[in-house]
């Protein structure tokens, strides 16, 4: 019995990322998250109208373009900041279509409400809604006309 069996535990270890590296990792980031934001004023404050004109399709074009913009960079924020972007996919998935989901609904509800404010006084579209018909003012006693 003078044999006794040792167990060791393998180690995983990590070496420490270079600071240098991470240092220059946030420095791009903060460049990239700079240059979108100042893209996004630029059109922002170009919605003017003597920047675009009068042209509404202009306009809902960079009203787009700056929404996709907004939503490269919650992605890149998301990703860097909050580390999503180095963990698994199954992790991310369940951020992810939850996520989703709750954006489809808000635009469900949105569009339904809209929906139903239009039929409202329609009684579900057969008749036309009724047009607003205002009286002529009242006429003030000894005033001329």
């Amino acid at each position: 019995m003078s044999e006794h069996l040792v167990l060791s535990s393998p180690e995983i270890t990590y070496a420490a990322p270079h600071k240098d590296n991470a240092v220059k990792r946030f420095m791009n980031v903060t460049i990239v998250l700079s240059v979108i934001t100042l893209i996004e004023l630029c059109f922002g404050f170009g919605l003017a109208k003597h920047w675009f004109g009068h042209n509404s399709s202009t306009i809902l074009f960079i009203k787009g373009v700056i929404c996709i913009l907004s939503l490269a960079k919650a992605y890149y924020i998301v990703s860097i900041f909050m580390h999503l972007g180095d963990e698994i996919r199954n992790m991310i998935m369940t951020i992810v279509v939850p996520l989703c989901l709750f954006i489809w609904f808000i635009t469900a509800f949105l569009w339904d409400g809209n929906s139903w404010k239009n039929l409202r006084n329609t009684n579900a579209g057969s008749r036309k809604a009724p047009i607003e018909q205002t009286a002529p003012a009242a006429k003030e006693s000894g005033t001329k006309e």
